[in-house]
């Protein structure tokens, strides 16, 4: 498609305006460098703008300001590196635009940005005019013309369409209908209309080739990118959006990407981590924190039907939303334990002198706690423990009394008393005069037998 587009910036007073994200751009480097080279054309014909947007196209701009800014600065930098652009006019990530967005976008230094022209915001007013921020009416809003652009982007090959087929011609004869006073038709589309949603086969090319040529031929309308557009016209009116549009789906919300609670589980829980990732300085961390927020994952997630869901279910690679949900909460739960454990060596590495001196003086105080409570528990079962064995030895005292009295007792009764012996002994003739009785008894006895 660039060799199309550059063919007609140099045959024709044509211009054209392109936002890619700086995760597309760091996959162009590395894979297809031929791409950037491509691009790099265009931009040296003076008649291409590169616009402004998140660096990883994520819904940040929907959670946190500050990762807002980041991703936006980083993006501009690789913008002026590429293709020595300064992006002066905004696209949010699938035009996403609220009110709020809308004055943080101006704070950044942007003086335009592009939205959807939601007929559920306009009412009756046409999107083919300058509108401007209600909050800062500094910022100008260019309004996308939905049903124009969508002729190609999405109907161009459509054989059920009742325009069916659409040529050069016939989407001129649409132009010269718009009221002559209606300033400027915004057409945005997906750069993969030309080749992937609209294959070659369909004539899309050789229809992009003839359309430049015929409305400067036919129409009293002339190209122009969106910053010279903004300089060129002022606002009509401020436009209220307080809360958030986008170009997708028949609702122009966010429900493509924020519409069930699988989506906002995980978009919760990726954010979550916002305060680690900050503080971490290892390089592969940051760059996963990046492709974890690209909107795509949760585009994978939405569970419509219908139309839309048929759309979803096109670009999804998963078999299913629940499946894109698991397998995006298990690379997000591995994500966050190698975060977790970073994170504590980037913070201590990030104190001040002052800063490590206080926390010293915290650690040597619980230092000191942890050593008293353990001093207390030990001798809290010290006292347990005595009075636990001081039963113990009684008893065994006691018992050892017992015996001894017992074994006394015992001996008492083995050994007669002195007075027991006194007694013994008066009956044991040991006397000379008791003897002679007895021998004198014995003689006798023996005469007479």
């Amino acid at each position: 498609m660039n060799d199309v587009l550059l063919q007609l910036l140099k045959t024709n007073d044509f211009k054209v305006a392109f936002s890619i994200s700086g995760s597309a751009l760091d996959q162009f480097e590395q894979y297809a460098p031929e791409v950037i080279e491509s691009f790099k054309k265009l931009a040296k014909t003076g008649k291409v703008e590169f616009l402004g947007e998140t660096y990883s196209h994520s819904l940040v701009s929907l959670r946190n300001e500050n990762e807002f800014k980041k991703q936006v600065a980083q993006h501009s930098a690789k913008i002026k590196e590429l293709f020595d652009q300064s992006p002066e006019v905004f696209r949010n990530t699938e035009l996403i635009y609220s009110d709020f967005i809308g004055e943080q976008v101006y704070n950044m230094g942007f003086k335009a940005m592009l939205t959807e022209g939601a007929k559920h915001i306009l009412g009756w007013k046409s999107p083919n005019y300058l509108y401007c921020n209600t909050l800062n009416p500094k910022l100008k809003l260019l309004l996308r013309n939905y049903k124009l652009s969508d002729d190609i982007a999405f109907r161009f090959s459509n054989q059920s369409w009742n325009e069916w087929p659409l040529t050069a011609d016939k989407f001129v004869g649409w132009l010269n209908n718009v009221d002559p006073n209606e300033e400027v038709i915004n057409l945005f589309m997906d750069y993969e209309t030309f080749g992937e949603h609209q294959w070659e086969s369909t004539g899309i090319f050789d229809f992009m080739k003839a359309l430049p040529k015929a409305i400067l031929k036919n129409t009293n309308f002339k190209f122009a990118t969106p910053s010279e557009v903004a300089k060129k016209h002022q606002p009509v009116a401020q436009l209220s959006v307080p809360y958030p549009i986008s170009w997708a789906d028949e609702e122009r919300d966010l429900t493509a990407w924020l519409g069930n609670n699988l989506q906002r589980e995980a978009f919760e829980n990726l954010y979550s981590l916002s305060e680690e990732v900050n503080i971490c300085e290892d390089e592969t961390i940051l760059k996963d924190w990046q492709k974890l927020q690209t909107s795509d994952h949760f585009y994978y997630m939405c569970t419509k039907f219908f139309a839309d869901g048929a759309v979803h279910m096109y670009f999804n690679p998963y078999g299913s939303p629940y499946d894109a949900f698991i397998n995006y909460m298990n690379v997000l739960s591995d994500f966050a334990e190698r975060v977790k454990a970073i994170a504590k060596k980037s913070e201590i590495k990030l104190l001040s002198p002052e800063a490590v001196d206080e926390e010293i003086k915290k650690h040597e105080e619980l230092l000191k706690q942890l050593i008293e409570t353990k001093k207390q528990k030990k001798e809290t079962t010290v006292a347990k423990k005595k009075t636990t064995e001081t039963p113990v030895k009684t008893a065994e005292k006691t018992k050892t009394e017992k015996s001894k009295q017992t074994s006394s007792v015992a001996k008492k009764a083995e050994k007669p008393s002195k007075k027991e012996a006194t007694v013994t002994k008066k009956t044991v003739p040991t006397s000379k005069k008791e003897e002679a009785v007895v021998k004198k008894a014995k003689t006798s006895k023996n005469k007479n037998n």
